[in-house]
């Protein structure tokens, strides 16, 4: 954990450090915001407690327009109500109040350092991922992990990374699926001060970030192919070039690569580097959609179950058999993902003192229940692999059904886009053009997510 503390606090803040250090944190000061920024853009951070004294607001604006994901939590002198409302309002995660508590300090930095990525699982094919996984993490090997969206691929490697001998080093990860085409070269190698309009000073990329721990490479299949040569380079010399810079940079890093997507089959489309799929996939580790974890599903929900009651200051209760024979019935497209979200939903709409199956709803407000059995008739049989006939898809074309079913699953996630084109298996980019296709022909789409409007 790098923590980046900004401002004079006097000895308030030479506690606070001491505190962070002892939690086990790497502890870095700056007096003021122009020196904080030129610390994240050359050393990265992991969290930033600031001042409330400095603007907060300028700061937090300045960091988001270049792309700097890394959280703010502001950190003042006694209880200021007006300053902590201030602080959260301006972007900050959380107000901590000095003189500083140490279990209060330790509990934001685990916090941070957790991130919600829990590895829980009790079901034995999960089981046996993980045995391939304890045995691979200690080398340096690069390592694709593979599975639908909502499995759980980055708790996966977060777990690899606290298991390799790079644990104490830093883990960057970056989403290559949600970073625009033009901006993610930068993010991945940096920029040097007037590499292009808005590179107002040198920002060292995720690469040099990384440098002696772990990358991860999230949804690599949306990585455009002219851009993969470079990661190719980059991966085989150790040494990167940021944009606009005149002399390489050496690195020393792990690799690791995440795709819900067959990558064999985007190397057949064109789509798909085959050389960079050897680099990456060293060792394959694909991980079981929840459907084939049934074990995992009950303590997965219990452990949802109470994550949301104690953030909603709720009581914990149980779950009764109605409601896990509920769970168990619904196939989970979405897989942990899903469940996570309907268990938030359940503590909210559970009543008695259990959670029980009038508790648990699906996102378009329908319940689970248990796949409809169709009975095969002379021109409609059961299909080998066990699988419904389609029988009922006759007489409609394909874009018909393409498009039920691109709506169908966007309903199903809420107007999010980014989980609905995770789910659907294509690029939010082909999303997108298929929903204004069918605005313009006059169809009801639904509206983004919440969290997505600001994009739209």
């Amino acid at each position: 954990m790098r923590l980046l503390m900004v401002g004079h606090l006097g000895g308030q803040l030479a506690t606070a450090s001491k505190m962070a250090m002892a939690a086990g944190a790497k502890v870095t000061h700056a007096p003021e915001a122009a020196a904080a920024l030129d610390i994240v853009r050359t050393r990265g951070a992991d969290l930033i407690m600031i001042d409330v004294a400095c603007d907060i607001a300028s700061f937090i604006d300045q960091i988001r327009s270049e792309r700097i994901a890394t959280e703010v939590v502001a950190c003042g002198i006694g209880t200021d109500a007006r300053a902590a409302v201030t602080a959260i309002r301006a972007g900050a995660k959380e107000y901590v109040p000095l003189p500083p508590d140490a279990e209060l300090i330790a509990a934001v930095i685990q916090a941070v350092a957790e991130d919600s990525h829990q590895l829980i699982f009790r079901d034995p094919a999960m089981g046996r991922v993980i045995g391939l996984v304890d045995q691979i993490a200690p080398s340096d090997a690069s390592i694709l992990i593979t599975g639908e969206s909502g499995t759980g691929k980055e708790i996966i490697a977060r777990y690899i990374h606290k298991k390799s001998n790079r644990a104490d080093r830093p883990f960057v990860a970056v989403n290559c699926a949600a970073i625009p085409e033009n901006l993610l070269e930068s993010e991945l190698f940096g920029h040097e001060k007037g590499a292009f309009t808005g590179a107002v000073a040198r920002r060292v990329g995720k690469f040099e970030e990384a440098n002696g721990g772990t990358l991860l490479l999230d949804e690599i299949s949306e990585m455009d192919i002219r851009l993969q040569a470079k990661l190719l380079r980059a991966i085989q010399e150790r040494q990167i070039d940021r944009v606009g810079g005149a002399h390489p940079v050496p690195v020393n890093i792990r690799i690791l690569a995440t795709s819900n997507r067959n990558l064999a089959d985007e190397v057949k489309k064109g789509t798909f580097r085959e050389d960079l799929l050897f680099r990456l996939n060293v060792v394959n580790v694909k991980l079981p959609p929840l459907r084939e974890r049934p074990a995992d599903l009950k303590v997965l929900a219990e452990h949802f179950a109470q994550k949301y009651a104690e953030s909603n200051r709720m009581p914990t209760r149980p779950i009764d058999e109605t409601a896990l024979r509920a769970l168990l019935t619904h196939a989970w497209p979405g897989n942990v993902r899903e469940l996570e979200n309907t268990m938030h939903r359940a503590v909210l709409l559970a009543m008695g003192e259990t959670i029980s199956a009038d508790a648990i709803v699906l996102p378009d407000g329908s319940r689970p229940a248990a796949a409809p059995v169709i009975a095969a008739s002379d021109d409609a049989e059961s299909n080998a692999d066990g699988t419904a006939p389609t029988g009922t898809l006759v007489g409609r074309t394909v874009a018909d059904v393409e498009r039920d079913l691109i709506i169908d699953t966007l309903k199903h996630c809420l107007g999010n886009r980014t989980h609905a084109a995770n789910i659907l298996g294509i690029s939010i980019r082909t999303l997108r053009n298929k929903l204004n296709e069918y605005t313009a022909a006059g169809m009801n789409v639904p509206a983004p997510g919440l969290n997505e409007r600001a994009a739209y």
